[in-house]
């Protein structure tokens, strides 16, 4: 009895202690799971959403880029492409190729897919391929069950309906390099476009937009199931431009008649650009969905560099082109006057050295008329020794060269204009007066663009105002330029008689007469030029070795610059033919039939207007 009675007590006492492990451990867990219902139950339920619930960034749409008449240069297209989320993949590659087995997928886009998969976040879609056709998207939907983590997006590319017409001035988009990629969540969306040239550059911050963003419900397997919120996104800026788009079209048209070349028409009193073109161009539409090496090899590699915009980029000497420069110079120095007169015997001699003109019997008796008219060299060799080479720089630089003018395209040169201190700083040497000899014609080391080169007519003709030139004229409803421009305090019976000399290059006896245009009312002025590129030596000369014999690129540049109508200045144009021989019989027909057609179309009377 007592041994049943110690038993009891033994099973009673391992009861308790159990019983109290078993109470212990219950109390621990209730307490545990009110502590994650009550304490932590926001933090969880939380997390338990982001598992269930996908954020998708929402690509904005890019501004429009239009012309001065609302006429669209860059537009966005529909565009369907296949993205990839790598975390929802176990085996990205292997997806890749079973998705090539269904489309038309390159081993260039395997191979971008795999690269953006490894520098992105893994929950971040990467762009496959885009421009998808109606078949192509059909074949993915059908067989979505057997390729998980791909999906189709509708979004959309940039379209130039211009194409090479604009191309230099546009610009155009391409995908976001590692060195442009930061922290902005819109530069890592699947096949996000930038500005990469052009306007498109420049502007990409108004363009671009901000991105929206969408939350969208998905079952275990990736599948979309709902859409719980959605934010959209804001769409980038409309810029409206200063640009005729059919002018434009017009002049690259003419342009493609010669090798290589480039031309601009701006307003002289605005400074609105009303065409700026350079040939050869590309298509930018090539950029938009990835230009082939083989295609870009082409462009990198072509003489005429296809992929430089001359207009602003392109360094030339201005050659005679830049005789009006010295002679405002000399004429508000009181080197020279109206009745100053000059002998050329066809050449001009200075210490050792010979200078000669470019008419071999010379021009007899010349005043500043005539010298300009006929383009006499020795009146500005001569002119300018008792000028100097500083005064020809300051007045260079007043009228436009020798600096950037910010047209708002990134590619733009300042150009060159030497003077005594640029040589001691550049070149450590001493200034020599035969180089202020060969600068007054435009020769030497002076560097001008096309753009430089009709904002210098420009300011000549609209009274000696420091008009400067510009495209982008609103971006939204924000107006991008006032249009309002400082006096350069030129003396208007200097700018008068150098005006008169231009509009005699058009007459008889004037180097252009050929070129004059015929039309009423529509006459122009303007200037032939010549810009030397290879010297042809004593002993060339000799062996019967001329301009036309000499490779291409060895030829001299042809140069024109004019205004129109003649009576009325409004209109300004320069034209560069590069190794097109001489402006008079190369250059000015060209500069002809743009300021014709440009007075016929008349892009002036339609005031800009923000979109």
């Amino acid at each position: 009895m007592d041994r049943d009675h110690e038993q009891l007590e033994n099973f009673a006492r391992r009861a308790f202690v159990v019983g109290s492990l078993q109470g212990l451990v219950l109390t621990t867990l209730g307490g545990r799971l009110a502590w994650l219902q009550i304490a932590q139950g926001d933090k969880y339920k939380t997390l338990a959403e982001n598992n269930r619930v996908n954020l998708r960034l929402l690509t904005p749409t890019r501004g429009q880029i239009v012309d001065r008449f609302g006429v669209p240069l860059a537009v966005n297209l529909q565009n369907f492409q296949v993205v990839v989320i790598p975390e929802q993949v176990e085996n990205l590659e292997k997806t890749l190729r079973d998705l090539q087995g269904i489309i038309t997928l390159s081993e260039g886009d395997i191979k971008r897919a795999l690269r953006d998969a490894k520098r992105n976040a893994r929950f971040a879609a990467i762009q496959v391929r885009d421009n998808l056709t109606w078949e192509e998207v059909s074949k993915i939907e059908i067989n979505r069950p057997d390729l998980p983590g791909l999906s189709v997006q509708d979004g959309e590319v940039r379209s130039y309906p211009y194409k090479d017409a604009t191309a230099h001035l546009i610009g155009y988009v391409g995908r976001v390099s590692e060195k442009e990629m930061t922290k902005d969540p819109l530069l890592s969306m699947p096949g996000f476009l930038i500005g990469k040239n052009g306007l498109e550059k420049a502007n990409d911050a108004d363009l671009l937009g901000a991105a929206g963003k969408a939350e969208i419900e998905v079952n275990v397997h990736g599948r979309e199931v709902q859409q719980l919120n959605r934010t959209p996104s804001t769409p980038g800026k409309r810029l409206t431009l200063s640009i005729d788009a059919e002018l434009q079209r017009f002049v690259q048209t003419r342009l493609s008649q010669e090798r290589s070349a480039s031309a601009v028409v701006m307003d002289v009193h605005t400074g609105e650009i009303y065409a700026l073109a350079s040939y050869p161009s590309f298509n930018p539409n090539s950029f938009s969905h990835g230009i082939s090496a083989m295609e870009w090899e082409q462009l990198r590699d072509d003489p005429a560099h296809p992929l430089n915009n001359k207009t602003v980029s392109g360094l030339y000497p201005p050659g005679s082109t830049f005789k009006m420069v010295t002679a405002l110079a000399g004429l508000e120095a009181g080197v020279i006057n109206e009745h100053t007169t000059v002998s050329c015997p066809g050449h001009y001699d200075f210490g050792n050295a010979r200078f000669h003109c470019w008419k071999k019997g010379g021009h007899g008796s010349v005043n500043l008329s005539k010298a300009l008219s006929e383009s006499c060299d020795v009146y500005f060799y001569k002119m300018s020794t008792n000028l100097g080479i500083d005064k020809i720089a300051q007045m260079s630089r007043r009228l436009g060269m020798g600096s950037k003018l910010d047209i708002g395209l990134p590619e733009e040169k300042a150009g060159l204009v030497p003077d005594i201190a640029w040589k001691r700083s550049a070149r450590g040497e001493a200034w020599h007066q035969g180089e202020t000899i060969v600068t007054s014609i435009g020769q030497g080391a002076l560097q001008t663009t096309p753009l430089q080169l009709a904002t210098m007519v420009s300011r000549l003709v609209n009274g000696g105002i420091a008009v400067k030139p510009w495209v982008a004229g609103y971006s939204g409803s924000k107006r991008l330029n006032d249009g309002t421009f400082k006096s350069l305090d030129l003396d208007p019976r200097h700018l008068k008689m150098v005006c008169d000399g231009m509009a005699k290059v058009m007459m008889p006896g004037g180097t252009a007469y050929g070129a004059r245009i015929q039309e009423p009312g529509m006459e122009m002025g303007g200037k032939t030029g010549t810009a030397q590129v290879k010297r042809i030596t004593k002993a060339e000369r000799a062996a019967g070795i001329k301009q036309e014999s000499l490779p291409w690129h060895f030829r001299h540049h042809a140069l024109f610059v004019g205004y129109a109508p003649v009576n009325n200045p409004r209109y300004a144009c320069s034209v560069i033919v590069e190794h097109g021989g001489g402006g008079s019989a190369v250059a000015a027909p060209v500069a002809k039939e743009i300021l014709l057609e440009c007075q016929k179309r008349n892009p002036a009377q339609k005031k800009m207007e923000p979109a």
